[in-house]
């Protein structure tokens, strides 16, 4: 049973990293609305008595699948949708295109068991922000979902490296392209971009370089303006496919 799930029943679960403070600039008057998608019944209520227990996090609605998951973004227009990937009538990674259309503003977080490569590959092309897996303990959820809101992304850092052997593959793939030249970033800037690929977040690249997390919100801005991109995710992409950074 997941950790979360275990508490929600009355057990508890092993401690686990203690993630940023609220979303930065979010009035507690203004909690980060939540729509959950599972198609477990039981996982739903587990997951929305945790969440409960947040004073800045509130669980709006919740959806027994990916078709019913659309109808409700688009009615309840939520700052994040956290859902299962694989689900009957029609599954989280194929919902993820249509509540883009319906509620742009709503940042998609993948909460499943699925540790396929292929499902992380295609949720993230969906435009999912975050793929995280149902083994995390309640306070990575917590974390997980403040994190997104706001404006970075998360993946457990077993699928990550999934996703940078696919990224290598890609670039081994195209070799024999040649593009305009990649703008330069600084050997600081260069640091913390091979840090954001092991999937690490602003608080704890802070602590590797020992430097502020605001000095790293302010690179990873920089490495976003330079290369004209708007994702840290499309920045580690296009870092692995313009050889800016090496995987070895």
């Amino acid at each position: 049973m997941p950790d979360f799930a275990h508490r929600a029943a009355g057990g508890s679960g092993p401690d686990s990293y203690e993630g940023p403070d609220h979303a930065a600039g979010r009035a507690p008057a203004e909690p980060i609305r939540v729509l959950v998608v599972d198609d477990h019944a039981l996982f739903r209520r587990g997951l929305e008595i945790v969440l409960a227990q947040e004073e800045d996090i509130q669980v709006v609605g919740e959806a027994g699948d990916g078709a019913e998951a659309v109808d409700k973004a688009a009615d309840l227009l939520p700052d994040i949708v956290l859902m299962d990937v694989r689900m009957p009538r029609r599954g989280g990674i194929e919902a993820c295109t249509s509540i883009k259309e319906v509620a742009p503003s709503a940042k998609i977080i993948m909460l499943t068991i699925s540790d396929e490569e292929a499902d992380l590959y295609e949720a993230i092309k969906a435009g999912a922000t975050g793929y995280l897996l149902k083994e995390i303990s309640t306070d990575e959820v917590a974390t997980a979902i403040r994190a997104v809101a706001d404006g970075q992304s998360q993946i457990s850092p077993s699928m990550a490296s999934k996703l940078l052997t696919e990224f290598k593959s890609m670039i081994q793939r195209t070799d024999e392209r040649r593009l305009v030249p990649a703008p330069k970033l600084t050997d600081r800037e260069l640091e913390v971009l091979k840090l954001v690929a092991t999937g690490l977040n602003n608080r704890d690249i802070a602590k590797q370089l020992f430097i502020s997390e605001n000095t790293v919100k302010n690179h990873v801005r920089n490495i976003l303006e330079k290369l004209q991109l708007h994702s840290r995710m499309e920045a580690v992409v296009y870092a692995m496919r313009e050889k800016i950074l090496e995987i070895r």
